[in-house]
């Protein structure tokens, strides 16, 4: 295939909300420049970005896809991103590896939440923005509504290149100021046509001359002295503010008939910044390698795919991959290009460009690949931290194993969801973005791996603890014949508020009333009833056992016997110990539009919690509100937080303590656990 220098690559993120039509604004894309041969839709399951199964059944991107085309000597590299937040990851890859990002609209909608967020992280992470208003083909749609409200929210930084000349309710031409120039379409095909002579058009002129001049000194006196700016100058004005972030340029277009996509694309050509360097690096095909794997899929079938962008140096079939993270060398795979599913093979990735490697079982989304004598370190990818969990039940006995591999490589390839086992209840967790990223994955794993799983609320691991003092023997006696077995001791058990979850003490023994050799077998039968509890199964903690007295026999007493018989004193203790469960609290930051406050701290007052304070955020228009929550309330917050806010709000939750159940819920896991106990 063609070789392209780092000058002539543009790497491209499109993004933004659901539903607003971001895989077929990138269909056309393709299809135009000639790089698809035939422009597919998302509601019929063809097209080349959404070619996953769950995609497909879905009708809605699930994971970020990359496919290049050529346009005016440019190679770019369009990576799609889904626009739920529920796979907000696969926006992470994308943002990780490209230099701008595309950020799509539907005419006549108010700027929505997938796009404030979008812009927000590009703007953190330095990549310039595009704003491109799709749907425009739809009649009576208000493409002037939705730029007010970018203009209310983002102020002078919009500036509208390509707008809709509208007539009678329906689309008539588009405007490209750019070229200062109209063009109408058929059938996909442009034709220019006459500047339509509109007051209007005057004015959004007036706003576009104005953004090009607000980036360069220069070109803003020429703009004051009334000057005409050249093509040139406009191009130059743009392309420095689009690089420096205070230019973001709006073009208007459809994606479903194509009209106005070539426009985008010669704007990304123009006005679109090529690759450059990181961590000092200059991106440089003759440098040291330097790359980061910012997408990873395990395919059953294909093998590993690792989606590298090159950042300095190249990679190329004689490359000896060495890992930064695990410090090792691998042995090369296969080097392709892909169109979505399709796959090209390729001699080399050059620096600045995207591309794939097969086969490199040691490497995971976020390694750098580099050369073993000059380790490079890069950003990895910001994945959004998984915030909903559910309990992975295999549905068949016998393929424990089998669900733990595929949920294991389902995490290699998605860096916002997590699988591991819970340590205190001994259950298999998967924690992803949202209730439609758990099915997803479940999905996968059927489709992919051939193994079933349901999914239900995990355990909480709440804690038991006594509240009262008492004194109880334990006497352990045993004869059947030869050596028997003997063990007695008194022990006293009362609550400890020390950092230790279980102290044992044997100071207040006397005259060797039990042997200092059997002291460790009675701390042994008393951790054995500590770690299962004894009123609902869990551990307790909070406790100080004093062994200060009882007896033994020369012949028959035993470890096992003093064992027992300090299991036999604490079943005898606890009961009228006033036992109690002890929940587990976690301390919650919530980040949330201030006009949401008062419905999150309802919630939060719903779910037990108790308002430490609230203030504003460093994010403008955004509280920051701290609380300490009951953690077996928390495992629907994400869903309802995110209805609330209209996923603007994001938080987290970390354990702080345990403290007292209250009654009721006392009682029920009490009665859970007994009902347990009779299943089985």
């Amino acid at each position: 295939m063609k070789a392209f220098s780092r000058e002539n690559i543009r790497n491209v993120a499109i993004a933004g909300h659901g539903a607003r039509g971001k895989t077929t604004l990138a269909e056309a894309m393709l299809y135009i420049a000639g790089a698809s041969d035939r422009l597919g839709k998302v509601a019929d399951g063809n097209t080349v970005m959404d070619f996953d199964a769950e995609e497909k059944k879905r009708k809605v991107s699930v994971s970020s896809a990359v496919a290049y085309l050529e346009w005016r000597d440019r190679k770019i590299n369009i990576i799609d991103t889904p626009g739920l937040f529920d796979f907000e990851g696969g926006r992470a890859e994308g943002l990780r590896a490209a230099e701008s990002v595309v950020v799509v609209l539907s005419c006549g909608h108010n700027v929505d939440v997938g796009a404030e967020k979008t812009l927000r992280a590009a703007g953190r992470k330095g990549l310039s923005r595009f704003i491109v208003v799709t749907k425009c083909d739809g009649e009576d749609r208000d493409f002037f509504k939705t730029l007010d409200s970018l203009k209310a929210k983002y102020g002078t930084a919009i500036c509208p290149v390509v707008i809709p000349y509208v007539v009678g309710g329906k689309v008539d031409c588009y405007v490209n100021f750019l070229q200062n120039k109209a063009f109408k379409y058929e059938n996909g095909k442009a034709t220019e046509v006459a500047m339509p002579s509109d007051a209007l058009i005057d004015d959004i002129h007036a706003a576009f001359t104005e953004a090009v001049a607000s980036a360069d000194e220069e070109l803003m006196m020429k703009f004051f002295d009334g000057e005409e700016f050249t093509h040139d100058e406009i191009v130059a004005g743009l392309s420095q503010g689009v690089l420096d972030g205070t230019v973001v340029p709006v073009y208007a277009c459809s994606g479903l008939t194509t009209d106005g996509v070539d426009l985008v694309l010669n704007g990304i050509t123009k006005l679109a910044p090529a690759p450059k360097g990181e961590a000092e690096l200059e991106c440089d095909p003759n440098g040291k390698l330097a790359a980061i794997c910012f997408k990873t899929v395990a395919d059953p079938f294909i093998g590993k795919m690792s989606f590298f962008k090159v950042v300095s140096g190249k990679i190329t079939t004689a490359t000896k991959p060495y890992n930064a993270r695990t410090e090792e060398e691998e042995k090369m795979g296969k080097i392709v290009m892909v169109k979505g599913a399709k796959q090209e093979d390729a001699t080399e990735i050059a620096a600045g460009d995207i591309g794939v490697v097969t086969k490199l079982s040691g490497f995971k989304t976020g390694d750098v690949m580099c050369d073993a004598k000059a380790p490079v370190e890069l950003a990895g990818v910001d994945f959004p931290a998984p915030c909903y969990s559910m309990a992975v039940n295999v549905v068949k006995k016998g393929e424990e194993d089998k669900v733990a591999s595929g949920l294991n490589k389902l995490a290699e390839e998605d860096g916002a969801m997590r699988f591991y086992t819970n340590k205190e209840t001994k259950e298999q967790i998967v924690s992803g973005l949202g209730e439609q990223h758990l099915e997803s994955i479940v999905s996968k794993l059927k489709n992919k791996y051939g193994v079933e799983v349901s999914l239900t609320a995990p355990r909480v691991a709440y804690r038991e603890t006594i509240r009262k003092t008492v004194d109880k023997q334990g006497r352990h006696k045993k004869q059947s014949g030869g050596h028997g077995q003997f063990g007695d001791v008194w022990i006293r058990f009362e609550p400890y508020m020390g950092e230790e979850d279980f102290v044992f003490t044997t100071d207040e023994v006397v005259g060797g009333a039990v042997p200092k050799n059997f002291f460790p077998a009675v701390e042994k039968g008393l951790l054995e009833c500590i770690a299962g509890g004894l009123i609902a199964g869990y551990p307790m903690v909070g406790i100080k056992a004093c062994l200060h007295d009882g007896s033994y026999h020369p012949v028959d007493s035993s470890e096992m016997a003093f064992k027992m018989a300090a299991r036999i004193a604490f079943k005898a203790a606890v009961p009228e110990a006033a036992p109690t469960i002890l929940e587990p609290v976690g301390t919650l930051k919530a980040y949330v539009p201030d006009d949401n406050l008062g419905d999150i701290i309802s919630d939060v007052n719903k779910r037990r919690g108790r308002v430490l304070g609230m203030g504003p955020a460093e994010e403008t228009m955004t509280q920051e509100l701290v609380a300490e929550v009951p953690m077996a309330e928390m495992s629907d917050f994400a869903i309802a937080l995110r209805s609330v806010t209209a996923g603007r709000g994001y938080f987290s939750l970390e354990f702080a303590r345990y403290e007292d159940a209250p009654a009721h819920v006392a009682e029920k896991v009490i009665a859970e656990a007994k009902l347990e106990d009779d299943e089985d």
